[in-house]
């Protein structure tokens, strides 16, 4: 079933309207939508190796849109939308975060900590709803998003891209074993 999966993502990763579902999954996955982009940049840049500079600005592009959508229901709907989806992922309790930000080091610490969501499968998304619920900075807010997510995404075009043929060998003989890795990680 895996093998299937992987080989329609290939097949619909060079459909010709790929890059517009992947702009659109890259902003909403910014503020409410669970799926990683990662899991269409790969198998588009497998498809596609030679475009993988403009997947990775899709991607990140996208994504900072949907991080600053994400900004402005933090800091305008947090009540009305904001809460909602931290309870989505299991999060009940929101109002403590303005308290840990403004103890826990200010700025730097938040920033550090933005960074390291953006980069990494920590849900990004509630983090760009508290930046705008606690009032980060938005040219600061704008700026690490930008150079983390379009470093993360670049990194993951980069290497298909530069070593696409051997990736895309090493996922077709192993791909139930990076599979299980992946989703392991995911939960952790």
């Amino acid at each position: 079933m895996i093998k299937k999966l992987y080989n329609k993502s290939i097949e619909w990763a060079a459909h010709k309207n790929s890059k517009v579902i992947l702009s659109f999954i890259s902003f909403i996955e910014s503020f409410i939508f669970p799926i990683p982009p990662d899991l269409l940049i790969i198998p588009m840049t497998i498809a596609k190796m030679n475009d993988w500079f403009k997947i990775a600005l899709i991607a990140t592009i996208g994504s900072v849109l949907g991080a600053c959508f994400g900004y402005i229901i933090g800091y305008i709907f947090f009540n009305e939308i904001g809460i909602p989806i931290f309870e989505l992922y299991g999060i009940d309790n929101t109002f403590f975060l303005k308290e840990k930000v403004a103890q826990g080091g200010g700025i730097i610490a938040w920033a550090s900590f933005l960074a390291i969501a953006a980069f990494t499968p920590f849900p990004f998304k509630l983090l760009t709803i508290t930046s705008g619920f606690i009032h980060f900075n938005l040219i600061y807010f704008v700026t690490i998003c930008f150079l983390v997510r379009g470093s993360r995404f670049f990194l993951i075009s980069v290497l298909i891209g530069k070593f696409g043929s051997k990736i895309k060998l090493l996922l077709e003989k192993k791909l139930l074993r990076i599979s299980i890795i992946f989703t392991i990680l995911i939960i952790g």
